[in-house]
C-alpha cells in the first residue's frame, strides 16, 4: 500500500480553505455550497478567522476523550450521479496524478431526502472512495459521514490508523450526528475494520458500528435487508481489480525506463534496451494480471520467477549473438548479466503490489521487505559487474 495544498480544497470547500462551520455568523458558510464548488473567494472575506475561538470536540486529553461539545449540523448535499468531472478526477487518481490531492472535505453529507431514521455510511475522503458510496445510493434517501484520511482510501487508512476509532468518534462529534439521526447506528465499509474499535465508539459516542459489505455497490441491498451475504463480505481481488492497479505502477517508472532504455541502446544496442523495457512491463502490467498464476508464495519470489522467465529469450540471444572472434566466457558472461538484472528489477516491481491486494498483511510485507531487498541488490550489483566485464576487458587488450 503522501499532502499537498490542493488537498486542503476540493469538493465542499472555499479556495481559502474554510472548512464547514467555520466562516462568520450568519455568512453562508462552504456547507451552503454544492458539493462540487472547487474555487470562489472565502464567504467571509480572504481568510476563515472570525476572531472566536473554535472548539475541536472529541480530542482525547490525559488518555480520555473530550466530553461531547453541542455541534450546529452542516449537512452538505450531493447527487448520486457521477459527472464528466468526476470521471476525470478518477482517470487522473488512477494514473498516480497529484496523488494526495484526490480528497473531499470531511464532515456530513447527505444523498436523496435523509430523515432522522435514514441510514449513515461511513467512508473515507478520498474521491475514488466517496464517489463510489454517493454513486451506489443514487435514487437512496442517506447520509455519508467522510472521516480525514488525508485522501487514502478506507482500506489503506485502516492500517495506516486514518480511518480509526478516534477520527470516527471526533466526526460524529463535530458533524452533530446524533441531532440528525435518532437510531444512533453508522455502517462501516468492512475493509475499515481493522483501524476502528467499535466498543469505544459507543462508549464515547453512544453510535454503535456496523460492518456492512466490501464494495459499496453492495450498499442499496445490505440497507434493505440489513444482512450482509457470504459474498458481500468476500474480498475477491479477480482480474479487473488487479489491472486498475497498472497504470498508477506504471507511470511512476515511466521516465526512468525511458532514460535508461535510451542510454542502454548506445551501450549495447537494441538487445540492451529491449531487456530493461520488458523487465519493467514484466514487473508493472503482466505481473498483476498473473498473481495468482505465479508459483510460490512471496511476492518477490513470483517476481523473480517471472524476471527469469523474461530474460531467457534475451540471455539465449546475447549469447548466440556474441562474435566468433570473442572467447566463450565472453558469452556467459553476458548471460549471466542479463539473467541476474533483469530478475531483480521485475522482483522489486512486484514487490510494490504487496501494499495493494488482500494476499499480504503488514507483518507479511515487513518480513518481504528485509528478506528479499538485500538479495535484489546482491543479484543487481553482481550482474551489472557480469555487464560491464566484457567491455572493459575488451577495452584493456585482454582479448
Amino acid at each position: 500500500m503522501p499532502d499537498h495544498n490542493k488537498g486542503q480544497t476540493g469538493k465542499g470547500t472555499d479556495s481559502c480553505g474554510c472548512m464547514p462551520g467555520e466562516c462568520c455568523p450568519g455568512a453562508p458558510g462552504p456547507g451552503d455550497l454544492p458539493v462540487h464548488t472547487r474555487a470562489g473567494s472565502c464567504s467571509c472575506g480572504s481568510t476563515c478567522d472570525c476572531n472566536s475561538p473554535k472548539i475541536e470536540a472529541g480530542n482525547e486529553i490525559n488518555g480520555h476523550y473530550a466530553p461531547d461539545v453541542p455541534q450546529i449540523p452542516v449537512i452538505v448535499p450531493v447527487s448520486g450521479t457521477l459527472d464528466s468531472g468526476d470521471t476525470i478526477d478518477h482517470v487522473l487518481a488512477r494514473l498516480g496524478q497529484d496523488r494526495s490531492g484526490h480528497r473531499v472535505t470531511p464532515g456530513l453529507f447527505s444523498i436523496g431526502s435523509p430523515g432522522t431514521e435514514s441510514p449513515v455510511i461511513v467512508t473515507a475522503n478520498y474521491t475514488l472512495s466517496f464517489d463510489a458510496v454517493r454513486s451506489s445510493l443514487n435514487g437512496q434517501d442517506a447520509y455519508i459521514l467522510v472521516l480525514d484520511t488525508k485522501g487514502i482510501n478506507v482500506w489503506c487508512s485502516a492500517g495506516k490508523g486514518t480511518f480509526g476509532t478516534e477520527e470516527l468518534i471526533n466526526r460524529i462529534r463535530k458533524s452533530g450526528l446524533s441531532s440528525v439521526v435518532h437510531h444512533h447506528r453508522v455502517i462501516l465499509p468492512q475493509l475499515g475494520a481493522p483501524g476502528v474499535v467499535a466498543h469505544e465508539v459507543h462508549k464515547a459516542t453512544g453510535f454503535h458500528v456496523e460492518y456492512g459489505p466490501v464494495r459499496a455497490s453492495d450498499l442499496p441491498e445490505f440497507i434493505r435487508d440489513r444482512i450482509a451475504t457470504p459474498a458481500m463480505r468476500e474480498v475477491k481481488f479477480d482480474l479487473r481489480d488487479r489491472v486498475v492497479l497498472i497504470p498508477v505502477e506504471l507511470r511512476s517508472v515511466a521516465l526512468y525506463t525511458v532514460i535508461a532504455a535510451i542510454a542502454l541502446w548506445f551501450i549495447g544496442g537494441w538487445l540492451a534496451a529491449g531487456s530493461i523495457i520488458a523487465a519493467v512491463l514484466a514487473g508493472t502490467v503482466l505481473f498483476p494480471v498473473l498473481l495468482p498464476f505465479l508459483p510460490t508464495a512471496d511476492f518477490s519470489t513470483k517476481g523473480l520467477f517471472l524476471g527469469i522467465v523474461v530474460a531467457a529469450p534475451f540471455a539465449v540471444t546475447a549469447f548466440l549473438s556474441t562474435g566468433p572472434e570473442a572467447p566463450l566466457w565472453i558469452g556467459i558472461t553476458e548471460v549471466f548479466a542479463i539473467s541476474l538484472i533483469l530478475p531483480a528489477i521485475t522482483a522489486y516491481l512486484a514487490l510494490n503490489f504487496t501494499g495493494c491486494t488482500p494476499y499480504t498483511s503488514r507483518t507479511g510485507v515487513r518480513r518481504e521487505i528485509f528478506r528479499y531487498i538485500p538479495l535484489m541488490v546482491v543479484l543487481g550489483v553482481i550482474g551489472v559487474i557480469c555487464a560491464i566485464t566484457p567491455g572493459l576487458t575488451k577495452f584493456l587488450g585482454l582479448w
